[in-house]
């Protein structure tokens, strides 16, 4: 019974260090606050409801039996689980209505813009009491739907055409001013990078979803290059990170297995953690 009692002692006053550890680590780690998250289906496996309706009825990557890099980052063991994840399954750079295939209508369903999502996402850790300051210092920013598909466009699929050059630079506008966006906000844009084209099966995703097309491989590459790219040049400070380099999709043709995703949420919490103890590299 002694034996039993020191053992338990013991284990109270781990738990209660470890706990103080965290909170003193809580404090003063950029790390440890909470993270916002932007973006699409990796970002976020549910579709959005709102008033009642969501695009595609509402549905999940994968029925629900999917892992998003948001779910992964809350198990992530080298973070805290605060996140706040405002990505929508389907979403694109731009605010958009639902188009059903074969349909020469659209809406009244739709997706919010990345730009939306992030003034979402600021909303929830704005402190008072003047509400422009956050609690929280970085903020990850997913690949959108833009110019994959011929339902990422807003208007009825059969009027659509695969994006030319000008419009996928006009995807990069957007990514910029989001990322942007957060450095005005005084957060660090964390941004992916697209994965690449051989990693997916995109005329699978295409019969899948029953799509009028799907971005062929040339100008996938192209604005795989030209996001990456801009990106990288027009944003300062920004943290741009392969998270995608191991991808491998679950049998839809576009979306990650849970071992992908947890790979990317590592890739993410490594680079956090660095940036915690910039003088020991």
């Amino acid at each position: 019974m002694r034996l039993q009692k020191w053992i338990g002692i013991g284990i109270v006053s781990a738990t209660m260090s470890a706990t103080s550890a965290m909170a003193d680590t809580t404090a003063t780690k950029d790390s440890q606050l909470p993270l916002l998250l932007v973006g699409a289906s990796y970002a976020e496996a549910k579709t959005p409801y709102n008033n009642g309706i969501a695009p595609l009825g509402g549905i999940a990557v994968g029925f629900g039996s999917y892992l998003s890099l948001g779910a992964a980052l809350t198990r992530s063991p080298l973070l805290p689980g605060y996140l706040i994840n405002e990505g929508q399954a389907g979403a694109t750079t731009f605010a958009r209505q639902a188009c059903a295939p074969g349909a020469s209508t659209c809406g009244p369903a739709g997706w919010d813009s990345y730009a939306t999502q992030l003034q979402k996402a600021l909303s929830r850790v704005a402190q008072p009491p003047s509400f422009t300051t956050y609690n929280a210092k970085y903020v990850v920013i997913l690949s959108p739907n833009d110019c994959l598909h011929a339902d990422a466009f807003g208007v009825p699929q059969t009027t659509t055409s695969p994006c030319s050059l000008a419009q996928m630079n006009q995807v990069a506008d957007r990514l910029v001013a989001v990322g942007n966006q957060a450095r005005a906000a005084g957060l660090t844009p964390i941004f992916d990078v697209m994965p690449r084209y051989k990693q997916l099966n995109l005329p699978l995703f295409q019969s899948l979803y029953g799509l009028a097309w799907v971005i062929s491989e040339n100008d996938y590459n192209t604005l795989r290059s030209v996001t990456s790219t801009r990106v990288k040049a027009e944003v300062p400070g920004v943290i741009q990170i392969d998270i995608w380099k191991d991808f491998v999709n679950i049998g839809d043709g576009i979306h990650p297995t849970p071992e992908t995703a947890r790979k990317a949420a590592q890739a993410v919490a490594v680079e956090l953690l660095r940036r915690d103890h910039p003088h020991d590299h």
